[in-house]
């Protein structure tokens, strides 16, 4: 796989699309329809201790790994696909400020290839000035239906003004506007005032194609470690890590659960 290429998703009928035009769309009935039938049939308990889930994965050898971090995360990540996981390109995305504070979001992948892991926001954001301070970051990947999980970890650039532009234009346009009309993070004293800037947004632009706005774009995380864990019974977890080298090369170690 050479650096420039980015992962295509198969989709029915033989289609490929790119992961960042990946979108997920649940219909509002069934969504609401399985969460009622969850509220009806499943007592929540009120201690977390009490909610137990028994792992019943297969198992991760050595000799199951590919060499290379990326190839091994391609072939979970096609596997979630095939499996019909929503959301696979959710993620969780840690960040901290200067002072070494901690914060965590779930963001999208939409793109990953040799150079990294990127994801796109508001530069202002929160995550935006932590990363701005501190440009290192930890991802997070669980998909409970394999019982397996994915860690990330590394050093954060920001992507070209030319791929976030390319990436900005993809989207449907009431998200183009909104990376205009919302100032991410900020206190709103209601509701209004948000439907009031997207508003002046669609005013604004009108049938005008939206230019990308100077405070958003992407960021790469390229990965220093990645860890692929499975899950097993007894919570004898698989877990391998691989540790990238000066030369380039990745050490692979396992784990103990």
């Amino acid at each position: 796989m050479s650096a420039s290429e980015t992962h295509a998703l198969p989709l029915r009928g033989g289609l490929e699309t790119p992961l960042l035009g990946l979108h997920h769309r649940v219909d509002n009935f069934l969504a609401e329809r399985c969460c009622a039938d969850f509220c009806c049939t499943m007592e929540v308990p009120r201690d977390p201790a009490a909610s137990r889930y028994e792992h019943v994965g297969r198992g991760l050898r050595r000799s199951d790994l590919h060499r290379d971090p990326i190839k091994q995360f391609a072939n979970w990540f096609t596997a979630a696909i095939e499996a019909g996981i929503h959301d696979v390109n959710a993620m969780s995305l840690a960040t901290a400020d200067r002072d070494g504070k901690p914060s965590v979001r779930i963001v999208l992948l939409k793109s990953f290839d040799q150079d990294g892991f990127v994801f796109f926001t508001n530069y202002e954001s929160t995550k935006g000035k932590q990363l701005e301070a501190n440009p290192y970051a930890a991802l997070g990947f669980y998909w409970i239906e394999l019982d397996r999980q994915i860690r990330v970890s590394g050093k954060v650039e920001k992507t070209s003004r030319e791929e976030s532009q390319s990436y900005f234009h993809s989207r449907p346009v009431g998200s183009q506007l909104s990376a205009w009309a919302s100032r991410q993070s900020e206190v709103l004293d209601g509701r209004r005032v948000l439907d009031a800037r997207m508003a002046e947004m669609t005013e604004r632009f009108g049938d005008k194609p939206i230019p990308l706005p100077p405070h958003w774009g992407g960021y790469r995380l390229k990965p220093d470690k990645m860890e692929f864990w499975q899950g097993r019974s007894n919570r004898l977890h698989d877990r391998f890590r691989y540790t990238r080298q000066a030369d380039g090369s990745w050490q692979i170690d396992r784990l103990a659960p």
